[in-house]
């Protein structure tokens, strides 16, 4: 039988130790017992449990007092204060269930015991202490991801926006992240998030292209029942989900300038309010804002409020596209290769220098995200423990300016040549036209002037996905 759980029952009456036990261990839990409060809290001191089970009416130790030292005690058994306790006593009343949950019980029944109650709060105990480890391993593992030495690079432009990274982190300060797509500008967000004493608070993402601008205002702000067709009830903003933490506004030169007008206020005054209410709501929020775009050309061109500008630009940090720190591509090829080996259950050790020498040449047009991808294939289709091909696309695809042009030694036919030209053409149109638009392929299509259909074609035979220019 598969265990389910390890229980520990408290409780000074021999026989219902046993019969409890009993029961419970035929229900496939492993069960340990105790016969007073303080014999409880060294068995908790020597191992962890999913659930506990005391009786409320005990001798030395009752189990409200195991219950409080568990909780607000300065021993050995706190470090266990998160473990589910369901209370039992023969004495119910209303206001002693009340002060049992107040101080910190996941749940109270009186004697005598309905086991099929029991069983039913047993399992939700254990199931909820199996739920909250699971989401602090996850916590730890994304703490641990964003940890500022998993930011991988060597060139001195890089170690200088660490420098920033590290200092902003320590503080409340708003901050504006600049650069291409696919260069990391997410990642920094999460490093000063995770780094910061907001760190055990929200992180929240906000697309700013993805929604239209009465959706995106609602859902940063909320909205109130009725608001507008389709309020059907009242909705939480992201703003307000993100309060003590950090709201991450991607791709904010995309934001249309009513809901500028509105972020504006925010900024300042730190609160909000519903999308059809009255209510003023405080906020404690850092913002941490990016954008591909130039903005200050878009402050000339009236499509970016000059003063919201300033308000973001607290801390500015730049991110300078893979194609002008290329001393990294190794050290990211080496990164992605161990994750998708993980990932994939592989063995690979390294590059044969034929594989690496024409990613230190590639201008990367995708930045590190292209690059991500371009590892990925790599690893999927090498059948042996060294990478010994690396799949760029169509010949000279991405290549900067005076690389990947063919010696007059390797001249080939005019038909062929012209061939490969116009591959590397529609290849590097279809990539900034996705770009431009954020992997939309029906605004890159009707910017090209292609057919749809012909754009799909396209994309497909160049293997160009739209994720990854969004």
């Amino acid at each position: 039988m598969i265990m389910k759980g390890s229980l520990l029952i408290v409780d000074d009456e021999p026989d219902i130790l046993l019969v409890m036990s009993a029961n419970l261990k035929k229900e496939g839990y492993e069960v340990d017992t105790a016969e007073d409060g303080i014999a409880a809290l060294k068995k908790v001191e020597a191992r962890d449990y999913d659930a506990i089970i005391v009786d409320h009416q005990m001798p030395r130790l009752t189990g409200m007092a195991f219950l409080e030292r568990l909780r607000d005690g300065d021993t050995p058994a706190a470090g266990q204060r998160d473990i589910p306790v369901i209370v039992v006593t023969a004495y119910g009343t209303i206001e002693m269930a009340v002060k049992a949950m107040k101080d910190g019980a996941y749940s109270y029944l009186t004697k005598p015991i309905e086991y099929d109650d029991l069983s039913r709060q047993v399992k939700n105990a254990v199931e909820r202490r199996r739920l909250s480890r699971e989401l602090e391993t996850l916590r730890h593992e994304v703490e641990e991801k964003y940890q500022f030495g998993n930011i991988l690079g060597k060139n001195p432009r890089m170690h200088e926006i660490f420098q920033v990274v590290r200092t902003v982190a320590e503080t409340d300060a708003t901050v504006l992240i600049q650069g291409e797509s696919g260069t990391g500008k997410e990642l920094i967000a999460r490093a000063i998030h995770y780094n910061s004493r907001r760190k055990d608070r929200p992180f929240v993402v906000v697309s700013c292209s993805a929604l239209p601008e009465t959706l995106l205002e609602s859902e940063l702000f909320g909205h109130e029942k009725g608001a507008f067709t389709g309020a059907i009830r009242r909705r939480i903003g992201r703003f307000e989900h993100a309060d003590g933490g950090t709201i991450f506004l991607d791709e904010i030169g995309e934001m249309t300038m009513p809901v500028q007008l509105k972020l504006l206020r925010v900024l300042q005054e730190r609160e909000v309010e519903r999308v059809g209410g009255n209510e003023t709501i405080k906020v404690d929020v850092r913002v941490i804002a990016a954008t591909h775009k130039d903005l200050f050309r878009a402050i000339r061109e009236r499509s970016f409020r000059e003063d919201l500008f300033y308000r973001l630009n607290v801390v500015p940090i730049k991110l300078p596209p893979l194609r002008e720190r290329l001393d990294d591509v190794p050290l990211l090829a080496s990164h992605f290769v161990k994750k998708y080996c993980d990932r994939n259950k592989k063995e690979i050790m390294s590059f044969s220098p034929k594989a690496l020498s024409p990613l230190v040449r590639y201008s990367f047009p995708g930045n590190v995200r292209e690059l991500e991808n371009i590892i990925e294939r790599a690893v999927i289709m090498e059948k042996g423990d060294t990478i010994r091909r690396i799949d760029l696309g169509p010949p000279g695809a991405g290549a900067g300016p005076g690389l990947a042009q063919p010696a007059l030694g390797d001249l080939q036919p005019f038909p062929k040549m012209k061939a490969e030209c116009v591959e590397r053409f529609e290849r590097e149109y279809l990539s900034r036209a996705l770009r431009m638009y954020h992997g939309n392929i029906s605004k890159s299509a009707q910017h090209a002037g292609i057919n749809i259909k012909n754009f799909h074609e396209k994309m497909a035979r160049y293997g160009l996905k739209k994720e990854e220019f969004k």
